[in-house]
């Protein structure tokens, strides 16, 4: 617990060096959210009942990625996983990343939108922004658009609360930016969770535990970074344009919705690993310490450090810092599937939980892309003011996870 609250302070620390106005920081917000991070911490990893209750989301979670993948089947046949019609050469070489996980986003993509036309999420969701909103001192839009990043990604939660944007200050919207880098989209955390169950317990419930407590935490970072002033009191409320006339409709909205956030899922893979191979290739031709440089080796070289602020051996830190750097350079999908094919023994089950809370958001360059481009069409005269503030939102975002990731290491 000591080495924790020692990488806590630490990671803070790097929040107020690089802070815009060091004389402006809502001290209240900075403090409430630390705390707000660890009671939720706390109470979701310390309480028994809580800890049963998400090991029963976690089976509900691999009932649905075998409901899924019975749908898969049936259209694509065997590309979906075994059973095979034929004898693999290489044990593994059957595997079809597209066809057997990927899939699951139109599943969960059907279901949130019928959630979400019952009303079950915006009860969530106006629960946990009122918490925000009473606790940290924040404005209505802000709460609401932080509580809605739990559920859903970068480029949604905002448009949900689109007429807000323009009137934000600039700190809120950096703080709306770190949260969305700070957590991972409802529509991928079931597919994460199915990476690392083998690996981790009750992977689905630690994956949903840490976008929980990273929220609090990046808006306490956001506030540290990008200060904001008193907030604007006015209550806010989810807009969603041509809502669904019953649950079907819901269903079928939600499945026409889910395609192209798959096939954005897709194409980003496809480019973002083809450009950082042909980075990779330029930078084959130097040699250092023996081997070839390479994004991910340069990437690595401050995550170290970090790794073992927050808690991890420093010999694992190597571990750790390589799939923080392809978390960082790709994205945490690949560095989560990277994870996932590790030996078990490659580290201790306790760098295990840390690995799992800090690579889960969406603080990436690649994300980053998507982010601007989301938020710069819903408010394009504030674009240049999205852009500017876009590379040290992934440095936020990032900070948040790692908070997250020292205290789920020092609970276990």
């Amino acid at each position: 617990m000591i080495h924790a609250v020692f990488g806590l302070c630490v990671l803070l620390l790097l929040a107020f060096l690089c802070s815009e106005d060091r004389s402006r920081i809502p001290w209240r917000t900075v403090a409430a959210g630390v705390c707000l991070q660890l009671l939720c911490a706390a109470l979701l990893l310390g309480i028994p009942a809580a800890t049963r209750a998400l090991f029963v989301l976690n089976d509900a979670a691999t009932a649905l990625h075998d409901a899924t993948q019975a749908g898969t089947r049936f259209v694509f046949g065997y590309l979906a996983g075994p059973p095979l019609p034929f004898t693999e050469a290489q044990p593994g070489s059957a595997y079809i990343l597209a066809f057997d996980v990927l899939p699951l986003v139109l599943t969960i993509s059907a279901i949130g939108s019928l959630l979400f036309h019952w009303g079950i999420l915006q009860r969530i969701t106006d629960a946990f922004a009122w918490l925000l909103r009473r606790v940290l001192g924040i404005g209505g839009a802000l709460a609401l658009g932080a509580a809605v990043h739990v559920f859903v990604g970068m480029v949604e939660a905002p448009l949900l609360v689109r007429p807000y944007l323009a009137r934000m200050q600039r700190g809120e919207l950096f703080a709306l930016m770190s949260c969305g880098m700070a957590g991972v989209a409802g529509t991928v955390m079931i597919i994460y969770a199915s990476f690392l169950s083998p690996l981790v317990p009750n992977a689905l419930g630690n994956i949903l535990i840490a976008s929980i407590i990273s929220t609090p935490a990046a808006l306490a970072v956001a506030a540290l970074m990008v200060p904001f002033g008193p907030p604007d009191r006015t209550e806010a409320r989810l807009v969603v344009a041509d809502p669904p006339v019953n649950a079907v409709d819901a269903l079928v909205k939600g499945t026409l919705d889910g395609i192209p956030i798959l096939a954005a899922i897709l194409a980003m893979l496809l480019v973002a690993v083809a450009l950082v191979t042909l980075i990779n290739m330029a930078l084959g031709h130097l040699a250092w310490d023996g081997a070839a440089v390479t994004l991910q080796r340069i990437f690595a070289l401050p995550f170290r450090p970090v790794m073992w602020v927050v808690g991890v051996p420093w010999a694992e830190t190597g571990t750790a810092a390589t799939l923080m750097a392809t978390k960082t350079v790709l994205n945490e999908f690949v560095a989560y599937l990277n994870f996932s094919q590790m030996p078990p023994d490659a580290v201790s089950p306790r760098t295990r939980m840390i690995l799992t809370y800090a690579l889960c958001g969406f603080a990436n360059f690649g994300s980053l892309g998507i982010m601007i481009g989301g938020l710069g069409a819903m408010v394009p005269e504030r674009r240049h003011e999205i852009v500017g503030l876009g590379l040290r939102s992934i440095l936020s975002g990032t900070l948040a996870t790692c908070m997250s990731g020292a205290i789920a290491g020092a609970l276990v």
